[in-house]
């Protein structure tokens, strides 16, 4: 790798290849299976209990964490933007409940299970997903979208640009950012900077962590945990610049997996195929040709080019449906499970047990 301690900042972004991930939100279903699948083997130490590397929220909805929109960084013209750090219960918070009371006190209906939080014991207001399935719009038009999130491994990360103390650094390899742990300071810089806030301070090392794109795991030719275990066959993987990866077909043959936010000039590299949403009702009440989800909605998180993909969905889609066939449609259904890992699909448990992961 190009990690030299005191590296220039170009040294410590270069990257020969890049590992990207490619979502269908037409096909989440929002069952956090890659959220626990995360948590289970990344963040169980000590003063993580508050992160969720890989999450998934409804949109419309706050995010997570809580308002990460509006909290800033990225850059704009290549300058970089001011942000905010979120704070500990916007990003979830580590909520402990009344067990005790419930199971070994005897005291049957009369006590219930009760989250407090777990700075002030006080009753939360907001917790991860709070906004779960509320969506948006108007009856009978309401809308709703499952949005699975995790670290971008940007080309141009603004966590690494901040950094003071040269803690973070893009592998040459495959472009997976990390934190180098002996160096980071816990200065939250790199919080800051991150317009989709993806790096969280740990309280107890007083150090920046985030999602590490299972590096353990890709050396050994297995897809991230998130990847693997989403059963809804939602997740691709692999190279972007491997011409047969479905990663690379997606973005740039059929162009329609988008960035998300662009306009925060991170060149992020994870990529969204677009929910088309469920056909709405007209004002008679008959079921027309129009999403439920408005254009500027989706316009607001991919920009415009959004209404292009979502075209190209569209026409394929159709001619799936004629009997003409379509690559497109074949490779986001994915018969083969296998396909969508661009050769990173070796399974977990058999490299553990050869003790090779």
């Amino acid at each position: 790798m190009t990690y030299k301690a005191g590296g220039s900042k170009n040294e410590l972004r270069h990257a020969k290849r890049q590992l990207v991930t490619v979502l269908d939100l037409n096909k989440c279903i929002g069952c956090q299976t890659c959220t626990v699948a995360c948590k289970n083997i990344w963040t169980k130490r000590p003063g993580t209990e508050h992160m969720r590397w890989a999450n998934v929220t409804t949109y419309p909805g706050e995010g997570y964490p809580r308002n990460y929109e509006k909290k800033g960084g990225g850059f704009r013209d290549g300058k970089p933007q001011r942000g905010v750090i979120p704070i500990y219960t916007e990003t979830g918070d580590n909520f402990q409940f009344n067990q005790k009371e419930v199971m070994f006190e005897g005291k049957g209906q009369r006590a219930h299970m009760q989250p407090r939080r777990y700075l002030d014991g006080k009753a939360p207001d907001w917790g991860y997903n709070w906004d779960e399935d509320q969506g948006g719009g108007e009856w009978p038009n309401a809308f709703f979208f499952y949005l699975a999130r995790m670290c971008n491994h940007c080309t141009k990360p603004a966590c690494l640009e901040a950094c003071p103390t040269q803690a973070i650094y893009k592998r040459e390899q495959d472009g997976i950012v990390l934190v180098d742990q002996t160096k980071c300071k816990g200065h939250r810089h790199c919080v800051e900077a991150c317009p989709y806030k993806a790096i969280y301070f740990n309280p107890v090392s007083q150090t920046s962590e985030k999602c590490i794109m299972c590096f353990p795991r890709v050396e050994q030719g297995i897809a991230p945990a998130c990847s693997r275990q989403c059963p809804g066959r939602v997740r691709c993987f692999g190279y972007i610049d491997d011409e047969t990866a479905f990663v690379h077909k997606l973005v740039h043959k059929w162009k329609v997996a988008l960035p998300l936010h662009p306009e925060y000039g991170t060149e992020p590299n994870v990529f969204y195929v677009p929910p088309m949403g469920s056909r709405a009702f007209g004002g008679d009440g008959e079921i027309t040709d129009k999403s439920r989800i408005p254009d500027e909605k989706l316009m607001e998180l991919f920009g415009p080019r959004v209404l292009d993909a979502l075209a190209v969905l569209r026409s394929e889609r159709e001619k799936q449906h004629r009997g003409e066939g379509s690559e497109l449609m074949d490779i986001l259904i994915s018969n083969n499970w296998k396909d969508r890992f661009g050769g990173f699909d070796k399974d977990p448990l058999t490299q553990a047990s050869a003790g090779e992961w």
